[in-house]
C-alpha cells in the first residue's frame, strides 16, 4: 500500500476538482467586472471605468458598436452549437444504441454472472449490465464534452469585446482579460471532466461491488463518448471556421483590398463566430477526448493488474489523482500570468505564454513525484499482454515525466515553427519575394521538417513508458502530457478571444493604437493557438496507442504479425485512412469557401453603396452558410471514422482491425504536424 490512505483519495480528487471550478469563477467574475449592460432601448452600452482613455475611442456610439459586434459573434456562435448538438443527439442516440447491442449480443444478453475474462477465478456481472452500464459512461462522457465545448465558447463570446475595451488602457489589461477568459474554459474542462469521472465511478460501484474488472471496463464508455463528440465538433468547426476565413479574406483583403476584419466586408461575422466553433468549442472537446480516453485506457489496465485484483483504491486512482494535481498546479501557474507579474509592453506578451507552459511543467514534475512516492506501493505488478510485469513506483514517475516534458518539447517546437520570431517563419516570408510558388515550396518544406522533433519526443515517450510499465505506462505518459490541460487550454482559448478583440476594434473603428494593441495581442495568440493544437497532436498520437494496446488485449491477440496478409492489407488501409479522412474534410472546406465567395462577391457587387461604408451588409446570410455548410459537410468523415472499425471488425476480423488501427495511428500522427505549421493552424484534425 500507499503512504496515503483511500480517505486522501475521497477527499482529494473531488476537492481538486471543486476547486477548479472555483477558480474558474472567480475568473469569470473578475472578467464580468468590465461591464457591458442594456439601456431602457434595448441598444448594449459599456459601462467600464474611463480613466486612461484613448482620444476618439470613447464615443457612445464606438462602444455600443462594441457590444452589438459582440452580440452579433455570440448570437451566431450559439445558433451554430446548438443546431450542432440537435444533429449529435441523434447520433449519441444511435451510436449509444449500438454499442448496447455490440457489447450485450456477445452473451446473448446474459443475466448470468459469468467468470472474468482476465482473472477466471472470479464471477463479474453479465453482459446486459456492461451492456447497459457502457452506454451510461458514454452517454456522459459525450454530454460532458459537448458541455466543455460550449462554456468555452461562451466566455470566449462573453470576454472578447471586453479584451476590446480594456485595450483602451493598456495592452497589460486587455491580456489579462483575455488569459483569464481563457483560464475559464481550460478550468472548467479540467474539473468537470475530472469531477464527473470520478463520480461515476463511485455510483458504478454501487452495482458492480468487487468486480473491478467490470467497472472499469465499462467506464472506458465515458472515453468513447468524449472523443465521439470531439471528432463532430472538430470538423464541424473547422470546416465552419475555414470556409469563412477564406471566403473574407479572398474576396475582401486579395479583390477588394480592404483591412481584414473590415465591416463592409459581409463575411466578417461568420469569420469571429468561426474562431468560437472551431478554435474553442472544437478545440474543448478535442482535448477533453484525448483527456478522457488516456485516464479511462489508465484505469482499465490497472484493473486487471495488482491494482485491480487486490483493491487497493488509492492505487487504482492514481491516474485521477495526477489530474487532480494538474489542476493544483495549473491554479498556481495563472497566477504569474494574471497577478504575479505585469506586461507592460507588447513584447512581453509571448514570452509571458510560453513560461507559462515551463512553469507549469516544472511545478507538475515535482506534483508527480509527490503522488508516485505517497500513493503508489514501492513494487507492484501491471498486467502485460497475458503476462504480469514487476513495476517499481518511481518507474510510474518517469512514465508521466517523460509525457509531460514530451509536451514541453512538441509545444516549444510548435511555437518555433509558427511564430514569426524565428528563422523558419521569416525564411517563408522572405520567399515571397519572388513570388506565390516559392512561397508555397517554402512553406510545404518547412511543414514537412516541422514533423521531426515532435515525432522523437513522442518516439522517446513511447519507448520510455512503455519498457518501464507497458502499456499502463503509455497510458500515464497520455495523461502526463495532458496533466496541465487547464494551463493549454488557457494559453490556446487566449489566441481566438485576442482574434476577436482585434476584429472587433477594427469593426468599431476604434483609433489606430487600440488596434496596435489588439494586432499585438492576436499575434500571440496565432502562435500559442498552435501550441495548443501540438499538445492535441501529441497526447492523441499516446492515447491512440493505449488504446490500442487495450483493444489487443481484450481482444486476445498476443502479437499483430505484419508479415500476415490480413494484418498487412489492414496495415496499408489504416495508413490510408487519415489521407482520405483529410481530403474529405479539405473539400468541405473547399466547396463551403466556394459558396461563401460567391456571396461575398454577390454583396459587394448588388448592394450599393457597401464599399463606400454607406451600407450595411448582410452578415446574416454569410453565418447561415457556413452553418449549413459544414454541419451537412461534417457527417461523411464522422461516418468513416466510426463505422471503418465496425466494418473491418466485423467483416474480416481482430487482425485486419488491429493492422487498419495501426496503420491508421502511424499515418494519422504524422499528417497534423505539417498543415499546422505552413499556415500557423490547420484543417486536417488530430489522428483519426
Amino acid at each position: 500500500m500507499g503512504v496515503w490512505s483511500d480517505t486522501v483519495t475521497l477527499v482529494l480528487i473531488p476537492g481538486s476538482a471543486l476547486v477548479g471550478i472555483g477558480f474558474a469563477l472567480l475568473q469569470w467574475f473578475l472578467v464580468s467586472r468590465v461591464k457591458v449592460t442594456e439601456d431602457v432601448n434595448g441598444y448594449h452600452e459599456n459601462l467600464m471605468e474611463n480613466e486612461d482613455q484613448e482620444e476618439g475611442v470613447d464615443q457612445l456610439g464606438v462602444v455600443i458598436k462594441c457590444s452589438e459586434i459582440q452580440n452579433a459573434i455570440a448570437v451566431g456562435a450559439t445558433s451554430f452549437l446548438f443546431t450542432e448538438y440537435k444533429y449529435l443527439t441523434i447520433f449519441m442516440g444511435a451510436f449509444g444504441a449500438i454499442i448496447f447491442l455490440f457489447l450485450g449480443s456477445v452473451k446473448g444478453f446474459s443475466t448470468e454472472s459469468e467468470p472474468c475474462s482476465y482473472n477466471p477465478e472470479n464471477l463479474c456481472k453479465p453482459a446486459l449490465a456492461n451492456a447497459i452500464f457502457s452506454t451510461v459512461a458514454f452517454l456522459l462522457g459525450a454530454l460532458t464534452s459537448v458541455l466543455s465545448g460550449f462554456l468555452g465558447m461562451k466566455i470566449a463570446t462573453y470576454a472578447n469585446a471586453r479584451t476590446t475595451l480594456e485595450a483602451r488602457k493598456g495592452v497589460g489589461k486587455a491580456f489579462i482579460v483575455a488569459f483569464r477568459s481563457g483560464a475559464v474554459m481550460g478550468f472548467l474542462l479540467a474539473a468537470n471532466g475530472l469531477l464527473v469521472l470520478y463520480v461515476s465511478i463511485n455510483l458504478f460501484k454501487i452495482y458492480y461491488g468487487d468486480d473491478w474488472e467490470g467497472l472499469y471496463e465499462s467506464i472506458t464508455g465515458y472515453g468513447l463518448g468524449g472523443s465521439s463528440m470531439a471528432l463532430f465538433g472538430r470538423v464541424g468547426g473547422g470546416i465552419y471556421t475555414k470556409a469563412a476565413d477564406v471566403g473574407a479574406d479572398l474576396v475582401g483583403k486579395v479583390e477588394k483590398n480592404i483591412p481584414e476584419d473590415d465591416p463592409r466586408n459581409p463575411a466578417v461575422i461568420a469569420d469571429n463566430v468561426g474562431d468560437n466553433v472551431g478554435d474553442i468549442a472544437g478545440m474543448g472537446s478535442d482535448l477533453f477526448g484525448s483527456y478522457a480516453e488516456s485516464s479511462c485506457a489508465a484505469l482499465f489496465v490497472a484493473s486487471i493488474s495488482s491494482f485491480g485484483i487486490s483493491h487497493n483504491f488509492l492505487a487504482m486512482s492514481y491516474p485521477l489523482i495526477i489530474s487532480s494535481m494538474g489542476i493544483v498546479v495549473c491554479l498556481i501557474t495563472t497566477l504569474f500570468a494574471t497577478d504575479l507579474s505585469e506586461i507592460k509592453h507588447v513584447s512581453e506578451i509571448e514570452p509571458s505564454l510560453k513560461r507559462q507552459l515551463l512553469i507549469s511543467t516544472v511545478l507538475m514534475t515535482a506534483g508527480i513525484a509527490t503522488v508516485s512516492f505517497f500513493a503508489l506501493p514501492s513494487e507492484f505488478t501491471l498486467y502485460n499482454f497475458g503476462s504480469d510485469k514487476v513495476v517499481k513506483n518511481w518507474h510510474l514517475f518517469f512514465c508521466v515525466v517523460t509525457g509531460l516534458w514530451a509536451g514541453l518539447v512538441i509545444g516549444y517546437t510548435t511555437e518555433y515553427y509558427t511564430s514569426n520570431a524565428y528563422s523558419p517563419v521569416q525564411d517563408v516570408a522572405d520567399s515571397c519575394r519572388t513570388g506565390a510558388a516559392t512561397n508555397v515550396i517554402f512553406g510545404l518544406a518547412l511543414g514537412y521538417k516541422s514533423v521531426i522533433i515532435p515525432i522523437f519526443a513522442i518516439a522517446i515517450a513511447i519507448y520510455v513508458s512503455f519498457s518501464l510499465a507497458a502499456m499502463y505506462g503509455i497510458a500515464m505518459a497520455a495523461l502526463g502530457m495532458l496533466s496541465t490541460i487547464a494551463t493549454g487550454l488557457a494559453i490556446d482559448a487566449y489566441g481566438p478571444i485576442s482574434d476577436n478583440a482585434g476584429g472587433i476594434a477594427e469593426m468599431a473603428g476604434m483609433s489606430h493604437k487600440i488596434r496596435e494593441r489588439t494586432d499585438a495581442l492576436d499575434a500571440a495568440g496565432n502562435t500559442t493557438a498552435a501550441i495548443g493544437k501540438g499538445f492535441a497532436i501529441g497526447s492523441a498520437a499516446l492515447v491512440s496507442l493505449a488504446l490500442f494496446g487495450a483493444f489487443v488485449s481484450r481482444a486476445g491477440i498476443t502479437a499483430v504479425d505484419v508479415l500476415t496478409p490480413k494484418v498487412f492489407i489492414g496495415l496499408i488501409v489504416g495508413a490510408m485512412l487519415p489521407y482520405w479522412f483529410s481530403a474529405m474534410t479539405m473539400k468541405s472546406v473547399g466547396s463551403a469557401a466556394l459558396k461563401m465567395v460567391e456571396e461575398v462577391r454577390r454583396q459587394f457587387n448588388t448592394i450599393p453603396g457597401l464599399m463606400e461604408g454607406t451600407a450595411k451588409p448582410d452578415y446574416a446570410n454569410c453565418v447561415k452558410i457556413s452553418t449549413d455548410a459544414s454541419l451537412r459537410e461534417m457527417i461523411p468523415p464522422g461516418a468513416l471514422v466510426m463505422l471503418t472499425p465496425l466494418v473491418a471488425g466485423t467483416l474480416f476480423g481482430v487482425e485486419t482491425l488491429a493492422g487498419v488501427l495501426a496503420g491508421s495511428l502511424v499515418s494519422g500522427v504524422q499528417l497534423p504536424f505539417q498543415p499546422l505549421t505552413q499556415a500557423g493552424h490547420g484543417t486536417t484534425p488530430r489522428s483519426t
